[in-house]
């Protein structure tokens, strides 16, 4: 059972920084592209960024030059830097990584921006 767990959410002032880590257990080599998407409160689950396993990247507009996203094939783990953040940020962040034509979610981790 292929289980990914995000950590490094909390509270940050706007204009912050805060790094997000999903871990994936068992490890895994072959991911085809692992991912960051966020549902704020009222709203619908959005992508944030993914990377494909050759460090292909793609951004949301609203994250780009803000955002940046990285893998490390070799720990099966990716993760998310945010710098400037806002209070748009605010959300739940969700780990995807996907297999094949498997796709896997990890639970979530909360970002709190404060003005």
């Amino acid at each position: 059972q292929v289980q990914l767990v995000e950590s490094g959410g909390g509270l940050v002032q706007a204009g912050g920084s805060l790094r997000l880590s999903c871990a994936v257990s068992p490890r895994i080599f072959s991911i085809d592209r692992m991912g960051w998407y966020r549902q704020a409160p009222g709203k619908q689950r959005e992508l944030v960024a993914t990377i494909t396993s050759g460090g292909t990247t793609n951004y949301a507009d609203s994250v780009k030059g803000r955002f940046t996203i990285s893998r490390d094939n070799t720990k099966g783990t990716a993760y998310l830097q945010m710098n400037s953040v806002n209070t748009e940020d605010t959300a739940v962040y969700y780990c995807n990584a996907l297999l094949g034509l498997m796709n896997y979610w990890g639970k979530g981790t909360l970002v709190t921006v404060s003005s």
